[in-house]
């Protein structure tokens, strides 16, 4: 588990609840509700091809990839993380700003269970290479050997220190998610590093009502930061908050400092860095990056043969949109990596045609999920062993 100082970008989900937005029409909102409903665990096998540590937006868009292109796929969530503290959904195309992060992970929990995965409450907290070459899972109560294994473990944002609660209305994660409800609006941005420095001059594209607070602590940031932010519009306060004022619904409205002063404020973005969820990948011997996220390619491949990693325990924004792209391409990566046709040339020489007695490549168990799940399709399934022309 590593540690970084804040640094933009960062990305994430939004702590915030948006009002007098949009609202779908009524009939709309039946059927997105009507479509969510409690999750059960599922009765674990003890080998997968595929198993997904984590389920957040990318954890499960891969494992939604991997289960439609048939191979046998796991997702082991030990539940919370960033996204289930989401009030309102922003910046996701098609989903609502109504529907929490609870609601948006629950209809993709259902997704990728209706195709056929397995799904288990649970926390992984072992993992290892076997001798030949599989991955064993360990967790609270159950155990897995799998072809290939997604890390999609995420991190915590490091909290600020009382009074500021720990999370709740008025306190903001993602500058990218909510930036947009402080136009015209005041704002405050806290911590004494170079994150907190650009997020406070970044914050001026929308508002004219920026505090960068140190809460007494000495700034961290270059010189050459500090004498760009005195040439701009960002009023400094380095006395620590004594009280927050909240209003009747909870919401932040006001912060007291030390020295008496009262400022009111709409929110405000706490900038003191990420506590990324690596021990897995370190227990693989998985490259890190300097700033403690887990080294990718495009794809979401790391440094060790059947290991992925995607969403905010990698590189790159932390949004929502980003992570389900990031769970896509390693989706369909690990498919390239295991799907059994075609077949090489080497090993058609050393064993011979392919046959249709050994064809399809999927798993019975896989083969018999989507049977059952495309009898529900709009087409009725076809009838194989005869054949029709168009004279028929």
């Amino acid at each position: 588990m590593v540690v970084r100082d804040g640094s933009y970008p960062f990305r994430g989900p939004s702590v915030t609840c948006s009002k007098g937005g949009y609202r779908p029409a009524t009939d709309q909102l039946t059927v997105t509700r009507t479509y969510l409903h409690p999750m059960t665990d599922s009765e674990l096998e003890s080998e997968y091809e595929v198993a997904v540590v984590g389920g957040g937006p990318a954890g499960l868009t891969a494992a939604l990839y991997t289960t439609r292109l048939g191979h046998d796929t796991v997702v082991i969530n030990r539940g919370g993380g960033r996204a289930a503290m989401m009030l309102d959904t922003h910046n996701v195309i098609g989903v609502t700003e109504d529907v929490s992060g609870n609601e948006f992970l629950r209809t993709a929990q259902q997704q990728v269970q209706a195709y056929g995965a397995d799904y288990h409450r649970d926390f992984v907290s072992d993992a290892e290479r076997l001798e030949d070459g599989r991955i064993r899972l360990g967790a609270s109560d159950a155990e897995v050997v799998v072809d290939h294994v997604v890390l999609a473990t995420g991190f915590s944002d490091v909290k600020p220190d009382p009074p500021l609660p720990r999370t709740g209305r008025g306190l903001h994660w993602c500058l990218h998610c909510d930036a947009y409800m402080f136009v015209d609006q005041p704002v405050w941005v806290m911590g004494t590093g170079e994150a907190a420095a650009k997020v406070a001059m970044i914050m001026l594209n929308f508002t004219d009502e920026v505090d960068l607070l140190t809460r007494g602590d000495e700034p961290e940031w270059s010189e050459e930061t500090d004498r760009q932010l005195a040439a701009h519009p960002v009023d400094i306060i380095h006395e620590d908050v004594a009280e927050i004022e909240k209003g009747e619904d909870g919401w932040l409205e006001a912060l007291v400092f030390e020295d008496g002063r009262r400022r009111a404020y709409r929110g405000g973005f706490p900038m003191y860095g990420s506590d990324y969820n690596t021990d897995l990948a370190e227990q693989l011997g998985v490259e890190l990056n300097d700033d403690g996220t887990v080294a990718v390619d495009d794809h979401g491949h790391t440094s060790v043969e059947g290991v992925s990693a995607v969403g905010d325990v990698v590189p790159g924004h932390n949004q929502i949109p980003v992570a389900m792209g990031q769970g896509a391409k390693a989706g369909i990566g690990i498919h390239y990596r295991l799907r059994e046709y075609p077949r090489p040339l080497d090993e058609i020489e050393s064993e011979g045609e392919v046959t249709t007695d050994q064809v399809p490549g999927i798993s019975g168990r896989m083969r018999e999920r989507a049977r059952e799940h495309n009898a529900d399709a709009a087409a009725p399934p076809v009838e194989t062993g005869e054949t029709s022309s168009a004279d028929d």
